[in-house]
Order: structure tokens, then C-alpha cells, then sequence
């Protein structure tokens, strides 16, 4: 058995336990007393993350370069980014909601690399001299990881979006003050009857939203730092710091939209529905940014992709 065979082996079994582990999740959502689901979910994640990082392994020393110059290689390392950010917030917040929502996205992106490119966009193919550069290692990796920590933090803003959906919130003071919360459901004021399911959706929505500002926090000082590593890369490459190539554009564009988000949310300017539907519009531009600017084939960043 050679190394490509192994490679590909371990990116079927992840597949595989991602499904299982989606099961896993949406069961402890479902039942909240089962602990031992998220538990197995727990595990089955992070051996889905040493598979994933295995195979990259694998082609790393295999092929002598970093995996990450086409399509293929990386939408695996964004799946492996994706779950390491998953295990860290797990770990830091003991939340069952984060797997919840992370795996259906992980499980995408690999099916996507797997099931749909053609054989000869999982090839490894020499690296044209512009990749050629240690810059590709700090710009794309820092950028895949920034991508995978702000598409988390904008499931979670699209997750308060729907958990609150037809109901007017309205905030006042300290957003994390419980007290300085008005719920209403379509201009009836709660009853003191409701309250209990009042008081659990309330703590709900905050640990949903705090946790997602956090995590934007997390995701937006790495895609800075991978934008800028990225105009330093391309003044080496191609003498030039910016030349406004369509995938420099929407990275622009997606720095603007979470910066926006968090300028709103440190200023308070706007708290509750607004910054998350916000965050929820940065959800797309990422993809937009991501994938939908490579399908057209054009500008710099076409290496590899689609053409």
C-alpha cells in the first residue's frame, strides 16, 4: 500500500465518522441527559481532526510541499481547521451546540473533496514558481484558519438569528446583564406562567451570542494578519502590494463586514438581532471570498482551482 492509497483511506474513514458524529451531536441536542453522546462525539471529532491532519501529513512529505496549492488540499486543511476550532471551544465552553452546528459544515467541505472535484484536481502537480515561497505556508494557512474560526462565529450569530426568530428583543445597559433584557413575543409581555421557558431561552441567547462575539474576536485578528502576510507574499511574487485581484477584493470585503460587526458590538451601537444578522451576512461573503470567487477562474489566485 503506497502513501496516496493511505491518504485516501484516511479521508474516507473521516468521512464516514463524520456522519456518525453528526448523528452524535444532534442526539445530545435532542436529548440533553445524554452525556455519553457528546462524549463520543467529543472523541470522534478529534480523531476526525488527526485523520484529516494525517493525510495532509502525508501528502506534506510525500510531495515536498505544503498542501495547501489547490482546491483539494485546501478544503481539507479547512476541515481540519474547522474541527481543531470545534475541539478548542468545546474544550473552553462545554458547549453542545458547537458540534452541533461545526460538523454539518466539516462534513460538506469533505464530501465537496472527496465526492465531487475530478481525479485530476486531487493530483499533486509541481507548484508554480509564485507558490514557490515560504510565505504560502503563513498566508494560506493563517487565512484557512481565520476562515474556519469566523464561519463558527457566524453559525453561531445565524443560530441566535433562528432561536429568536418573531420575537422583539430589545436590550438596555449591560448586553450581559440577564436583568436589563425585555423579551416580548409579538407585543404580548411573558407571563409569570412562562417564565422558567422565558428564563432558559434567555440564558440561551446569551451564551449563543457571547460565545459568538468571542469567537469573531478569535477570527478577525487572524484574517488581518493573513491579509497583510498576503500583501507582503504578493509584493515578493508579483512587485506589487495590492493590485485589487477579485480574491484581495472580497477578502476586503470580509474584513469590512466583521470589522463593522465588531465595531458595532464594542460600541453597543447595535446589540441583539442586528450585529448577528451582520455576522450572518459575513457567513456568505466568506464563501463568496472562499470558493465563489476561484469558480470563475480568474486573477491570481486561480492556481489550482477551477479554471
Amino acid at each position: 500500500m503506497n502513501w496516496t492509497s493511505i491518504e485516501n483511506n484516511f479521508i474516507n474513514l473521516s468521512f464516514g465518522l463524520l456522519i456518525v458524529t453528526l448523528i452524535s451531536y444532534w442526539f445530545t441536542i435532542i436529548f440533553q441527559q445524554s452525556k455519553q453522546s457528546h462524549k463520543f462525539g467529543t472523541l470522534s471529532t478529534i480523531v476526525i481532526n488527526i485523520l484529516i491532519g494525517s493525510s495532509l501529513f502525508i501528502r506534506w512529505i510525500s510531495h515536498g510541499y505544503f498542501p495547501l496549492s489547490n482546491l483539494y488540499e485546501s478544503l481539507l486543511f479547512l476541515s481540519w481547521g474547522i474541527t481543531l476550532v470545534h475541539l478548542i471551544l468545546e474544550q473552553q465552553n462545554n458547549s453542545k451546540i458547537i458540534g452541533a452546528i461545526s460538523i454539518p459544515i466539516t462534513l460538506f467541505t469533505v464530501a465537496f473533496a472527496n465526492l465531487s472535484l475530478p481525479i485530476d484536481m486531487k493530483k499533486a502537480i509541481p507548484l508554480v514558481p509564485a507558490l514557490r515561497s515560504n510565505w504560502l505556508m503563513m498566508h494560506v494557512s493563517i487565512m484557512m484558519i481565520s476562515y474556519a474560526t469566523l464561519i463558527i462565529g457566524s453559525l453561531l450569530s445565524i443560530l441566535f438569528l433562528i432561536i429568536s426568530k418573531g420575537k422583539n428583543i430589545s436590550l438596555k445597559g449591560n448586553y450581559y446583564n440577564i436583568q436589563n433584557i425585555e423579551f416580548k413575543y409579538k407585543n404580548n409581555y411573558i407571563d409569570n406562567i412562562d417564565y422558567k421557558i422565558y428564563d432558559n431561552k434567555i440564558n440561551l441567547l446569551q451564551r449563543i451570542d457571547n460565545l459568538s462575539y468571542r469567537t469573531i474576536g478569535l477570527g478577525f485578528p487572524l484574517l488581518t494578519v493573513g491579509i497583510i502576510a498576503g500583501a507582503v507574499w504578493a509584493n515578493e511574487a508579483w512587485g506589487s502590494y495590492w493590485s485589487w485581484d477579485p480574491k484581495e477584493t472580497w477578502a476586503l470585503i470580509t474584513w469590512l463586514v466583521f470589522a463593522s460587526y465588531l465595531h458595532s458590538r464594542l460600541t453597543k451601537s447595535w446589540q441583539g438581532k442586528k450585529p448577528a444578522l451582520l455576522a450572518a451576512i459575513g457567513f456568505i461573503i466568506i464563501w463568496v471570498c472562499y470558493l465563489g470567487v476561484n469558480f470563475l477562474g480568474k486573477g491570481l489566485h486561480s492556481y489550482g482551482w477551477i479554471s
